[in-house]
């Protein structure tokens, strides 16, 4: 497959504007060094490109002086930063460049979350628009594939997942190494190298867990009692998991009744590929057990990236009450509430009794193979 532009490039190059800057995060090998280049080809402007891992470049930016800054960015409309959270004092660095060099437009890219929360917080309050880069969505994907094309090649998504590099690759085995070294050598690189995780494998082993409850509401006692860890430490381990995009959390809505669970969790992987290899099950949709917890998964995780490159207000909730009614996804936006049941096969469906009457307002929709696309593009 050849190159495909990503949703948010348009946005993108419309916020730079001087005094401004556009931070692009998201995990790795989701594309962002390769977004920055079409960015840079996109301008007519000459841009100064660096990478934040090349010491070179932290030496060059390490100066703090005004006239430093002009000197180096002379006779450039643009400075563009790959990995900037490797660059010590980041965040200061590109507030006095912003404010003191006039002409410049700004962005830089980072592979994580919450370490580019700590180094960008504060500096930049007021000065910085923040885009999210996942793996391609279908939204992105709509543009290239027809509805055949779309039909023809769910499975392999369902299995595989979305990540660019994997569309690259020509053969079954291929894509296997590929999400393998992706687990093994990236996936967890931000977590183990900032965060200063003690026990790596409690780590790894909790995601494994995670992964066999996909679309279930999760104990954080239970899941310590499994991995002899604490329930503090659980929780700490999957906040860390959702600031890399590894892990989205979903919590239990709650608004009127008191028989409703509002206190539980569901935990989604931002990509099936990714799931399926941390279990290392990569059998054909014929073969397994868990082909609804699959298409639950990739479905709200479509659904998010949509959320996410269109920039859409909304909170996500899944809804159930102690006597076991329960919705798989709600949201609230605009004031409004809407329902979906996520399932593989249309069957006949109702809402549930104590939702219809406790929110006879809201949208209720099944959501299968023959209408998701409606749902995620």
């Amino acid at each position: 497959m050849n190159f495909i532009a990503r949703f948010i490039t348009d946005s993108v190059l419309e916020d730079l504007v001087p005094g401004k800057i556009v931070l692009v995060i998201g995990p790795r090998r989701a594309g962002k060094t390769v977004l920055l280049k079409k960015l840079k080809d996109a301008v007519s402007d000459s841009v100064l490109l660096l990478n934040g891992e090349d010491f070179d470049t932290g030496e060059l930016l390490a100066s703090r002086r005004v006239e430093h800054y002009r000197n180096i960015l002379s006779g450039y409309k643009y400075l563009f930063i790959d990995e900037a959270q490797k660059i010590n004092d980041i965040g200061s660095i590109l507030k006095l460049i912003v404010d003191s060099v006039e002409v410049i437009k700004v962005i830089v890219t980072g592979s994580s979350a919450f370490d580019l929360g700590n180094v960008f917080g504060e500096p930049l309050t007021g000065r910085k628009t923040t885009y999210t880069l996942l793996p391609f969505g279908q939204v992105e994907l709509s543009k290239y594939e027809s509805v055949l094309d779309t039909k023809k090649t769910l499975e392999e998504k369902l299995i595989f997942g979305m990540y660019p590099e994997v569309f690259q690759l020509s053969t079954r085995d291929k894509k296997i190494s590929y999400l393998r070294e992706l687990i093994n050598d990236y996936l967890f690189k931000d977590i183990l190298m900032y965060e200063n995780v003690r026990n790596p494998a409690k780590l790894r082993d909790l995601v494994r867990l995670i992964a066999f409850q996909i679309g279930s509401e999760v104990s954080y006692d239970e899941l310590g009692r499994q991995l002899g860890i604490s329930k503090n430490t659980v929780e700490r381990y999957l906040d860390l998991l959702s600031k890399v995009f590894v892990l989205y959390k979903v919590n239990g809505f709650s608004r009127n009744l008191r028989k409703e669970v509002r206190k539980s969790h569901k935990w989604y992987f931002f990509d099936t590929g990714i799931r399926n290899a941390v279990i290392s099950n990569f059998n054909v949709l014929a073969l397994r057990q868990d082909v609804g917890q699959v298409w639950e998964n990739y479905v709200i995780s479509e659904r998010l990236k949509f959320q996410y490159f269109s920039k859409m207000a909304v909170n996500n909730f899944f809804w159930r009450t102690y006597d076991g009614q329960e919705i798989d996804w709600v949201e609230e936006r605009d004031g409004k509430l809407f329902a979906y049941e996520i399932k593989w096969k249309s069957i006949p469906m109702r809402v549930p009794a104590a939702w219809s009457k406790a929110y006879p307002e809201a949208d209720f929709n099944l959501i299968t193979q023959d209408n998701y696309l409606d749902w995620v593009q």
